[in-house]
């Protein structure tokens, strides 16, 4: 793929036989971030797994502190007292049969992030091959299928910045960490809480090194290799 004059420029200020500390990677690709919108700062993980066995995916959720840097659009698949609570809680659509008929027969996908009640999961499978590609699924091992009590903490944790990740079919991870135009210490502080949850999920059958490789890059950008010692990521 042939690479445009920015693109290139920028890439000559990074020094491909190098890792990074993360916060020093991190300050370079904010620097590189100069297209004309407001780049999303993304991490890129090469995982030791074998994506095959089931025990070996790794997904989950991060928490990051400074938020996504975009409006969430929050469905929330309930009915009943269950979806009355999730509206007054901010949820921006209430997944209901008829919001469930117009996925599967409309391909209707007007949100961001999903959550269900249990009592909903068995209609919500009828859409899982539409939502599960695109990472909308509700799912119990990531959060987003919850009880009645915690569906004002699930949707405001959303809204702030709660980011779902799991490995792909190449046992990669890839999750953005926030916006270029934030302050670079927030996008340091991001990236270093959605590197902690990914170590944190490292499966037990896993041998050898878990994190293979760790680049940091913004979306028009040159990728930033992080130096990973001992599992982690150098700090300055």
């Amino acid at each position: 793929m042939a690479h445009g004059k920015r693109f290139l420029n920028a890439l000559e200020k990074v020094d491909r036989d190098r890792e990074y500390a993360l916060a020093e990677a991190v300050t370079l690709v904010k620097q590189l971030a100069t297209a004309k919108f407001d780049e999303t700062i993304e991490m890129h993980f090469r995982l030791g797994i074998d994506p095959r066995h089931s025990d070996q995916q790794v997904r989950s959720t991060v928490l990051l502190p400074n938020g996504l840097g975009k409006t969430v659009r929050v469905i929330v698949f309930a009915d009943g007292d269950d979806a009355r609570k999730a509206q007054a809680a901010g949820a921006d659509v209430i997944g209901d049969e008829a919001t469930i008929a117009r996925i599967q027969n409309e391909n209707w996908m007007e949100f961001d992030a999903a959550l269900a009640v249990p009592s909903m999961m068995g209609k919500v499978g009828r859409v899982a091959r539409i939502l599960g590609p695109r990472g909308l699924m509700p799912n119990p091992k990531a959060g987003t299928v919850v009880q009645s009590d915690d569906l004002e903490r699930a949707i405001n944790e959303l809204k702030a910045g709660r980011v779902e990740f799991r490995n792909d079919k190449t046992g990669n991870l890839h999750v953005p960490a926030g916006k270029a135009s934030f302050d670079v210490n927030k996008l340091i502080e991001n990236t270093q809480a959605v590197l902690d949850a990914v170590q944190r999920q490292r499966p037990s059958t896993v041998k050898g090194t878990y994190i293979r490789r760790l680049v940091v890059t913004s979306t028009m950008g040159p990728g930033v290799r992080v130096a990973i010692g001992g599992g982690e990521a150098a700090a300055e």
